[in-house]
C-alpha cells in the first residue's frame, strides 16, 4: 500500500508525526506537507507564484517534502510530481482542532482530502477535537483501520471521509458513528485593535454556534465523545433546489 500524507498544520506538527509513524507499520508512506501552518486556507491553490519543495528532516532523518504552498498544492505536487506512481490513499492530518459543520468549508485539512478525491484517489481527512490536542494515537489507529477498509471497499468516485476524534484516551471514547455534516456555524467578528503607533488593525474572533446536537451529525457525535466519520463529496450541488429552479423562466 502506498499512502500520501499531508496536513494544514505544517510538516513539523505533532499530529502528522504520530500519523506517519503509525502508517509506516502498514504502508509505504510519502509525506508532502506545507512548510508553514496553513490552517483555514480552504481549497486555495497557488497560481501566480512558483512553488518550492525542500527535503525535510526530523532528528537527522528524512521525513518528507515541505512545500511553501497550501494543503491542496501539496496533494497535487505529491501525486503529480513527487511520487512515481499515484498513492492508493491520501490521508490529511492529524489536525489540531475539530473540522465539523461549516469548518469543513474553511479547513485546509479537509481540502487536502477533497483535492485527492478530485484527482480520483481515495482520501481521509482526520482531526482531533482540541487545538491543544495531545492524544493522537487513537486517531492514527482509526486511520490505519480505514485505510485497509478503503482498499477492500473503495468509496464512490469523488467521495472522501472526514473523521473527527475526541481528544481522549481510547478507553474513554464511547464508540464510532457514521454521521452527516452538521449545520453549526461561526458567530465571528473582526475585533478592532491598535498597534503601539496608534494604527488600527483587526483580529478575527468568534465562537462556533452549535445548533445541531443530534447524534447523527458530526458535531453531535463529538459532543457526546464519539468518533464521527462523515462522507463528503466535492460536488456541492443542491439537487433538491435544482429540481425546483430548473423550470424557472427568466
Amino acid at each position: 500500500m502506498k499512502i500520501l500524507v499531508s496536513n494544514d498544520d505544517g510538516i513539523d506538527s505533532l499530529g502528522i508525526q504520530v500519523l506517519v509513524e503509525t502508517l509506516k507499520t502498514i504502508a509505504d508512506v510519502t509525506v508532502v506537507a506545507p512548510l508553514k501552518e496553513q490552517s483555514a486556507m480552504g481549497h486555495a491553490i497557488t497560481m501566480k507564484t512558483p512553488l518550492r519543495v525542500i527535503k525535510y528532516y526530523k532528528n537527522g532523518e528524512f521525513f518528507g517534502y515541505a512545500v511553501d504552498g497550501t494543503p491542496a498544492d501539496c496533494v497535487k505536487m505529491g501525486i503529480r510530481n513527487i511520487m512515481e506512481t499515484p498513492p492508493n490513499i491520501v490521508i490529511s492530518g492529524i489536525n489540531h482542532g475539530s473540522n465539523t459543520a461549516v469548518n469543513t468549508v474553511y479547513s485546509g485539512t479537509v481540502s487536502a482530502a477533497r483535492e485527492a478525491a478530485i484527482m480520483d484517489v481515495q482520501a481521509i481527512a482526520v482531526s482531533v477535537t482540541s487545538h491543544t490536542a495531545t492524544k493522537f494515537e487513537y486517531a492514527a489507529k482509526i486511520c490505519k483501520l480505514l485505510a485497509y477498509k478503503l482498499l477492500s471497499e473503495p468509496l464512490v468516485r469523488g467521495t472522501f471521509l472526514n473523521v473527527n476524534v475526541p481528544d481522549l484516551d481510547e478507553k474513554d471514547v464511547k464508540g464510532i458513528v457514521f454521521t452527516k455534516q452538521g449545520k453549526s456555524k461561526w458567530d465571528d467578528i473582526y475585533e478592532k485593535r491598535q498597534d503601539p503607533y496608534g494604527r488600527d488593525y483587526y483580529w478575527l474572533t468568534g465562537n462556533l454556534v452549535v445548533s445541531d446536537v443530534e447524534p447523527d451529525t458530526d458535531q453531535g457525535a463529538i459532543n457526546n465523545n464519539y468518533v464521527s466519520i462523515t462522507p463528503h463529496h466535492f460536488d456541492s450541488t443542491d439537487y433538491k433546489t435544482y429540481e425546483v429552479i430548473r423550470n424557472w423562466k427568466i
